[in-house]
């Protein structure tokens, strides 16, 4: 007997039925019949962007009770549920203000590619030759204890020279922009405005203060032009890398920094260290934990570190 089209309600209680069976989101999602009907309803839209790997791994069950969400949505499990309900993940409406949180999921990293790597390496005087080669394109971790070579960053920037660059109406000051993000950390700041108006005694941390870590992208242009005249490209990467217009900054007192997290950036990054002292851990992903070692490194001021 020939096979009948299913309707969309057919479908959603075959996939209410794996569910309760035990299968993940994830399981359906990797189905050879669930993947094509996928593509097929995506040929007509816009593709989709790649996965990517991102650290919104236990934000996955907020999501999938908020529904619908804001963001494009990259999970396949998301779009068929959407699917199901006679909508578009990348059309749907907002009701929740979420932030666009990168894809929970990511294809597995081939162990070989760190499995001989043991230690951040330590270099000065690297050639735009060598960082190429050793640094660029690998997965070893390496400080350039020279790397800040002709920077006035390090006797310029601090807490009050960041409350003046930006003006009242910044866009950075409350995360209007479109390119503006704000990492409170484990604080209470709701954004980079409310860290700027923190008392004097809490941000130099005197007394019985309550200590703080925050971070943000500078997406004001006003600002990276003051802020690019005290730093340039550093002089191992050559002028034909690929580089990001967008500034990240982040500071904080003593004793306090991120959380374990997963950096979602498309290419290698770098790091300078502009005052104090940051101790940097850095883990294999899951599936090479027994195959690639933990490193450790400690940057010091005037110090580039490049991961």
């Amino acid at each position: 007997m020939a096979a009948g089209k299913l309707s969309r309600e057919e479908v959603g209680e075959m996939v209410a039925l794996a569910l309760r069976s035990g299968l993940t989101e994830r399981d359906i999602a990797q189905l050879p019949a669930v993947h094509k009907l996928l593509l097929s309803r995506g040929r007509s839209r816009s593709r989709s962007r790649p996965l990517r790997a991102g650290a919104g791994v236990v934000l996955l069950p907020l999501l999938l009770l908020l529904l619908p969400c804001c963001g494009p949505l990259r999970h396949s499990a998301l779009r068929l549920c959407f699917w199901l309900r006679g909508s578009s993940a990348d059309n749907e409406p907002c009701v929740v203000g979420l932030p666009d949180f990168p894809s929970p999921f990511r294809r597995p990293l081939d162990c070989r590619v760190c499995s001989n790597i043991t230690a951040v390496d330590r270099r000065s005087n690297l050639s735009h030759e060598e960082f190429l080669r050793a640094y660029a394109y690998s997965m070893q971790p390496v400080v350039v204890e020279d790397g800040q070579r002709n920077w006035s960053a390090r006797e310029v920037f601090s807490f009050e020279f960041f409350t003046q660059i930006y003006g009242s109406g910044s866009s950075a000051l409350d995360n209007s922009g479109s390119e503006c993000q704000f990492f409170p950390y484990d604080t209470e700041f709701v954004n980079l405005g409310d860290v700027f108006g923190m008392g004097v005694g809490r941000a130099s941390m005197h007394s019985n203060t309550k200590p703080w870590y925050i971070g943000w992208s500078n997406c004001d242009s006003s600002a990276a032009s003051i802020l690019r005249q005290h730093y340039q490209r550093p002089y191992f990467i050559p002028a034909i890398s690929e580089s990001s217009k967008m500034d990240w900054i982040f500071m904080g007192v003593p004793g306090h920094g991120a959380h374990m997290h997963i950096d979602d950036v498309d290419n290698p990054s770098w790091q300078a260290q502009i005052r104090g002292i940051k101790h940097w851990k850095l883990e294999p992903p899951a599936e090479c934990y027994y195959e690639c070692s933990s490193l450790e490194a400690i940057v010091y001021p005037g110090q580039i570190i490049c991961r």
